[in-house]
């Protein structure tokens, strides 16, 4: 069935508090813990496929004053999390639920375990009070719970089901393949179809990563780097233009979000980071040219769009760094819309982020996924205006293909099969340093 740019951007965009692994963590805990009588808990398993451990090992906790980790996120959404609020699940944190939280772990009530051998984004999360215990599953979504039950009984008809679970994920992945069949052309076109509500959702993402975006620029948190480049700016050290504007504003949002600053981000195709690339340096630009609020948000539409169509090939969490050929297509495709371009120019937008981002790596979230937004970010500009100035990678280029389609298809057989080995000792890596620390 054919979709519309309303079913993409409703499943593939939402606003999410704090990195997207640890917070699929706690909502899974919080959903297990709501359906237990009482309060606290005795023991909390966590059990996750390897890319969201890899994701969680290093990024701050919103509300809690830079706490991390998987364990950390688990207890604070068993023993606070308001799974209501789906990926703002802990949004409700205060200072007490903090302190029973690091109790908690300080007593060693929560373990954590890598299913090594489990492929794709999947959470199982059991919490035991007394003599009752409760499981949370949530597999290819963030915030997709397929599975509520409390000792042993199945929960088939809870509220906290997600949608996408009734049909066993069926609907996402017929909404994947039907985008991963469709041409640039055909994703553009969807943004014809765009109405007040949509523009009304585009703006508040708009917002949302603006707001983490001068929260940076203004406090410096996490590494620095939107504010750095903003200082070497002002003395004269950089000269300012649209590439170094995509930079700064989308580092220093990453800066803010990996630091656990207390704002949400807009999210896109699941991460929160994939969103501040896929918004901010279209937001960036339009500071340079004659373009209209609603030019910007078609732009970010299409972003969007395309984000989603390159995940459908490399899968949610991968090697690969999806902000730099995910989030980055999406940004350079909207970026060449934006400043006029046809989809020629997109095309060839495309095909020069691959050629130039496609080897980067994902080794996790953390403060230095600053740096690697402020690389796809710039990046997005300038393959945007390479194109625009008839500069497009050759098709024998590498793994660049013939087509934008075949060139993002590519990246996802790069991610999907020739990875693999890559992203297992990526993890080994970073277990050898977080082990040799204890």
């Amino acid at each position: 069935m054919p979709y519309t740019a309303k079913e993409i951007l409703t499943l593939q965009v939402a606003p999410a508090l704090g990195c997207t692994e640890p917070v699929a963590v706690a909502l899974a805990a919080a959903a297990a813990a709501a359906l237990l009588p009482g309060t606290g808990f005795t023991s909390l398993r966590v059990r996750v496929d390897p890319n969201v451990y890899k994701n969680g090992l290093a990024v701050s906790i919103p509300g809690t004053a830079g706490l991390l980790g998987l364990d950390t996120a688990a207890a604070l959404g068993a023993l606070g999390g308001d799974p209501a609020a789906r990926l703002e699940v802990l949004a409700s944190l205060n200072e007490a639920v903090v302190r029973e939280a690091s109790a908690a772990l300080t007593a060693r009530k929560v373990t954590v375990d890598i299913l090594r051998e489990v492929k794709g984004l999947h959470i199982e999360v059991e919490v035991t009070r007394g003599t009752d215990t409760a499981q949370c599953v949530i597999t290819r979504l963030h915030d997709n719970i397929v599975s509520l039950s409390i000792n042993g009984e199945a929960q088939l008809n809870h509220p906290l089901l997600s949608a996408v679970a009734e049909d066993g994920g069926d609907s996402l992945l017929a909404m994947e393949q039907w985008l991963k069949e469709r041409t640039l052309s055909e994703l553009l076109a969807l943004t014809d179809d765009l109405d007040e509500d949509d523009f009304d959702f585009l703006r508040q993402g708009v917002e949302h990563n603006l707001a983490l975006a001068e929260y940076g620029l203004k406090h410096g948190p996490g590494l620095g780097i939107g504010k750095g480049l903003e200082r070497m700016i002002r003395q004269g050290l950089l000269t300012n233009d649209m590439s170094l504007a995509a930079r700064m504003l989308t580092s220093a949002a990453s800066d803010a979000r990996m630091a656990g600053v207390n704002l949400p981000a807009m999210s896109s195709a699941g991460s929160g980071n994939h969103g501040l690339t896929a918004i901010l340096p279209i937001v960036a630009v339009m500071d340079y040219v004659a373009a209209g609020e609603q030019d910007m948000l078609e732009a970010i539409a299409l972003s969007h769009i395309v984000t989603a169509y390159v995940k459908a090939h490399t899968g949610r969490l991968s090697a690969v760094c999806g902000c730099s050929v995910a989030a980055g297509a999406g940004a350079t495709a909207g970026v060449a819309y934006l400043l006029g371009g046809t989809v020629t120019h997109m095309a060839g937008a495309i095909k020069n982020l691959i050629e130039d981002l496609a080897g980067i790596i994902c080794d996790g979230a953390k403060a230095g996924c600053s740096l690697k937004l402020a690389t796809a970010a710039g990046s997005a500009v300038l393959a945007a205006l390479y194109a625009l100035q008839g500069i497009s990678v050759m098709d024998t280029d590498g793994i660049v293909g013939a087509s934008p389609e075949q060139s993002m298809r590519n990246v996802g057989e790069l991610s999907t099969q020739g990875m693999i080995e890559t992203d297992r000792t990526i993890l080994e890596i970073m277990l050898k340093k977080k082990f040799s620390k204890v």
